[in-house]
């Protein structure tokens, strides 16, 4: 019998998967610990004046495919009007058979819209109308939305010359239930090679209200802007790297080379690996003692076009996945952390799917006691957070690992309708455990089943960050 599009079983092939997804995985409160959402947004309540500020601003994975299709970029990211974009995106969204974006889009239309058809250029006056009627509803801003989702926490991503004062203001803010908090994300520091890296530490001066002359002083100035975080909760950062990499240099070595930097002059790849081995050592003597996690994303290559880089500026969706690290740089990284007593909670993400099994290998040689899963293999991420990407990440994990102590889902997205994603990966989840069930690979006890869903949904992500 031919299944209905997006039905309540969307992606629920068995009977042990829907009794897992609807009596315990759809129940689940959602924490996403990874977001580029502004908290300044969900302070002000930000609210949309048509679904093309909502669903098209700034969302590359749309973009992308709209330009595949031969869109023209005036109805992507130039001055074409919003109706023409929003045309455009339906038009293209009704062809994109396989992609995630048209499960994704209408899981959207469904949970928060309450529309049930499907999107293409004939009900795209009728989406449009609909949804813009039901955007002027106090209930769709920024908070709205987060609460619809049933979302109890938030982390942000934030720079380390960030105030913060947003989620100061948040946290006094008695009116919202869900908490918003601060990840410490200092690639800006790290990138000692990159051209504004002389003017980010004028900016970083500023904020740590000292002069930074040498090595010593900036990991002084850093301190306090992570002891700034810290008052603010805080307790994970983010690391985004084009590789893992590790070296070690002297003291003596690493202040040379941070002095030949503030002069202007260019160093060489080894010099770079040496300074950011050093601060990476530094900030993770600091998450140890403090019992922050410690996110590393890697594998990317960014603004390939440089043409269009030039035009419309940088994450405007064309990056793509880069060689992944080696399962021996992350080791001896991991592994120069655990000698020095430093390794503290870790999550690794590569955009590669080939990096998947390395990374399940390398996490086993660090767990330990302290934490389950201390060392984890973070959710498929980007050009993976999809159907298959989702489904092999999982059973990965689960063949090298131990997937029910997977810490589970986040939306790494700027959108406030991105929480179906959870939804999405929480259905696969099932669809995968339901498989095995089914095929007689593991026991039907109902009860083991429920605790390692509710876990992966939603238990483990608490416990692991001390939420």
């Amino acid at each position: 019998m031919m299944n209905t599009f997006l039905d309540q079983d969307f992606l629920l092939n068995t009977s042990v998967a829907k009794e897992l997804f609807h009596n315990t995985a759809s129940k689940c409160p959602i924490i996403d610990y990874h977001c580029h959402i502004s908290p300044k947004e969900i302070y002000e309540n930000k609210k949309y004046d048509n679904m093309t500020q909502l669903w098209l601003g700034g969302d590359h994975y749309k973009w992308r495919l709209m330009r595949a299709a031969g869109i023209p970029e005036k109805s992507i990211t130039g001055d074409g009007g919003d109706y023409d974009k929003f045309l455009n995106w339906a038009k293209v969204l009704n062809r994109a058979i396989g992609n995630p974006l048209h499960h994704w889009s209408h899981m959207e239309l469904q949970r928060y819209f309450g529309y049930t058809g499907v999107l293409n250029e004939h009900t795209a006056i009728e989406v449009w109308t609909l949804c813009n009627q039901m955007l002027r509803q106090d209930h769709f801003g920024a908070r709205g939305l987060i609460e619809q989702s049933n979302v109890e926490l938030i982390c942000t991503t934030d720079d380390p010359v960030d105030s913060l004062k947003w989620h100061q203001k948040l946290s006094m803010d008695k009116t919202f239930k869900t908490r918003v908090l601060p990840a410490w994300r200092p690639d800006n520091v790290l990138n000692i090679e990159k051209e504004g890296f002389l003017a980010y530490l004028q900016q970083l001066e500023e904020a740590a209200n000292q002069r930074i002359s040498t090595f010593d002083e900036l990991k002084t100035a850093l301190k306090k802007r992570m002891d700034h975080f810290k008052r603010h909760q805080c307790k994970l950062s983010d690391h985004g790297l084009s590789k893992v990499t590790y070296a070690a240099a002297e003291d003596a070595e690493i202040e040379r080379i941070f002095s030949e930097r503030l002069k202007g002059s260019q160093l060489t790849q080894l010099e770079v690996t040496q300074y950011q081995s050093a601060l990476m050592l530094f900030f993770a003597g600091f998450y140890t003692e403090n019992g922050w996690s410690m996110q590393l994303h890697y594998g990317c290559r960014r603004n390939n076009n440089k043409t269009m880089l030039l035009k419309i500026g940088p994450d405007t969706g064309f990056d793509c996945i880069d060689d992944g690290t080696s399962s021996g740089d992350l080791a001896m990284f991991l592994g120069a952390l655990e000698e020095k007593g430093i390794l503290p909670k870790t999550i690794i993400y590569s955009l590669d799917p080939n990096d998947n099994a390395a990374i399940d290998s390398v996490c086993g040689c660090f767990q330990n006691d302290e934490t389950v899963c201390k060392i984890q293999h973070g959710s498929a991420w980007w050009f993976n957070d999809h159907f298959k990407g989702m489904a092999d990440h999982l059973k990965t994990l689960a063949s090298i690992g131990y997937l029910a102590g997977f810490i589970g889902m986040l939306t790494d997205s700027r959108s406030f309708l991105s929480f179906s994603r959870h939804e999405y990966f929480r259905r696969i989840l099932c669809r995968v455990i339901g498989e095995w069930v089914d095929s007689g690979m593991f026991p039907n006890d109902k009860e083991t089943l429920k605790g390692i869903v509710e876990a992966i949904s939603y238990k483990n992500a608490k416990n692991y960050f001390q939420f």
